[in-house]
């Protein structure tokens, strides 16, 4: 039985066609993933499906009384509640019964009316067989699995970082248990054990879900079907991810075929037409003419735009750019136990590692002096020229389009400079004259990307760089940090991002605890 039919299904933003006319279903046996490029309509899918955004056309129907579950990156989460109360409130509906149930008890103790005491009876049954008293057990399990409690389940959630915020989301999100599970880039900030404790826990589900991912190898370990959306098209796909690139790449070859099939034919029917349509054969001509007026012409095969990522080279003399002695960093107190010490060489490529929450993001802030050291001394050649990329997306004005951003930064640059910078991060003409607020996450990393292109630099310094952009946008960065003659310090929690071959260093910073 389908848990969602999507029919005839229509959405077009400003002038783009996201969907036209597309239908598919959820089975409830079904472990769905949603590919495709940066701004092909993913995040929007799963919005227009939950009721956020209502379609230009098309029927949604969920399965009558159909729990479903949503990881919203925005969830409110308030000052003064810590992540174990924030858990908690998985089960509100519980706590709710609970309260009811010890009322009456409490009632019946004072009026002995057995009408109380039945109806808290069947109160308790229901916490029972709801797993009412194995809470504790299961928050401990959940949160362990996703690293919450490296962090601690008595901090308070105001106090948490972007990643570790939407983790303890999505440990709610699991917790409620749902029917069906959406999921938007859901390891995004999660370390590699982690994702492979995420990866049990979906194959062990029993439900549906749908989980958008650009992390073709965490896809590749969940997933039985494949919704691919490419230009303006939702193709579902049974199988694993590998599965459905072969059957695309097969498609796409076979209608690749069949349109220049259809256009020698038609330059031939032209043909025949110019040739003959005044002489002796103009009724065989005329009869051609109204056969090619009325034939179905296939549609040209689209091209995917193919992103180049270089960066602005500034030389320096310098042989080390950048070294530490006896390095302490963290807030109040220090995150390594262990003091820190390495250098970074003129054309070296450093990856900076451990779990998520141990430090990694702070480290680069106290190098750039925007957090200051604990204790101990960082030395930055005077030649150095830095190039930053915060994997932060947030805008000092969001309705502010991609090419005003860069303006603003570099307005001495021509706009074609800067329009020609984004389109090599693979953004359209129309991306970069729509406000920032209206691009998908992967558009907006790519506009923080431009900017890192645009800046003069001979040590780029990279935090999650590649989060929520596509395989060809990952491909091209990876391409562009190996060929930057400059240095690169850099985190990622994508261990198919980089190999051994071209990273020189890795400072694990889990080897300072």
């Amino acid at each position: 039985m389908s848990v969602l039919t999507v029919t005839n299904l229509s959405h077009a933003f400003i002038d783009k066609t996201l969907y036209e006319d597309a239908s598919f279903k959820v089975e409830r046996q079904d472990h769905m993933g949603i590919v495709g490029q940066n701004g092909v309509g993913k995040s929007t899918l799963i919005k227009i499906i939950t009721g956020e955004i209502l379609p230009d056309a098309g029927n949604i129907v969920w399965q009558k009384n159909a729990n479903i579950g949503y990881l919203d990156q925005y969830a409110n989460l308030q000052a003064g509640t810590t992540i174990h109360d924030f858990l908690e409130t998985a089960f509100a509906d519980l706590f709710e019964a609970e309260q009811k149930m010890n009322q009456l008890y409490e009632d019946y103790s004072q009026n002995f009316n057995d009408d109380l005491l039945e109806k808290a009876g069947r109160l308790q049954t229901k916490l029972e067989e709801s797993g009412f008293y194995e809470i504790e057990t299961d928050i401990t399990t959940v949160a362990s699995g996703l690293g919450l409690d490296d962090i601690g389940l008595d901090r308070d959630v105001s106090e948490l970082s972007g990643g570790q915020r939407s983790k303890v989301i999505l440990t709610k999100l699991l917790l409620q248990n749902p029917d069906v599970l959406l999921l938007d880039e859901p390891t995004n900030y999660l370390d590699t054990k982690h994702i492979d404790w995420l990866i049990d826990y979906l194959n062990d589900f029993n439900g549906a879900f749908i989980v958008i991912s650009h992390d073709d190898a965490f896809l590749e370990r969940v997933t039985n079907c494949i919704l691919d959306i490419e230009f303006g098209k939702i193709t579902r796909y049974t199988g694993d991810l590998q599965s459905a690139f072969k059957q695309k790449d097969e498609n796409a070859l076979a209608y690749r075929r069949a349109y220049a099939k259809q256009q020698e034919q038609i330059e031939k029917s032209k043909a025949y037409i110019r040739k003959f349509k005044a002489g002796s054969r103009s009724k065989s001509a005329r009869s051609r003419e109204k056969q090619l007026a009325h034939l179905d012409v296939l549609k040209k095969p689209d091209h995917l735009v193919k992103p180049q990522i270089d960066f602005f080279y500034k030389v320096t003399e310098s042989r080390i750019l950048l070294s530490t002695d006896q390095l302490f960093f963290g807030y109040e107190q220090a995150l390594n136990k262990q003091a820190l010490d390495f250098s970074v060489a003129h054309d070296e490529k450093v990856l900076i590692s451990g779990y998520n929450g141990i430090g990694k993001s702070t480290l680069l802030k106290t190098i750039l002096n925007q957090i200051p050291a604990i204790s101990g001394d960082i030395e930055i050649s005077p030649t150095v020229k830095i190039a930053y990329y915060n994997q932060s997306l947030n805008w000092p004005h969001k309705l502010a389009t991609p090419l005003q951003y860069l303006q603003d930064i570099y307005p001495l640059e021509k706009p074609k400079v800067l329009r020609q910078t984004l389109a090599k991060t693979g953004l359209t003409a129309q991306q970069v004259l729509s406000p920032l607020v209206d691009l998908s996450g992967g558009e907006q990393a790519k506009v923080k990307l431009a900017e890192v292109m645009l800046t003069p630099a001979n040590l780029l310094i990279l935090d999650e760089p590649t989060n929520h952009l596509d395989d060809a946008t990952k491909t091209a960065l990876s391409k562009g940090i190996q060929e930057f003659p400059g240095a690169v310090l850099f985190v990622t929690h994508e261990a198919n991002f980089y190999d051994d071959t071209w990273i020189d260093k890795n400072i694990n910073i889990e080897k300072l605890q």
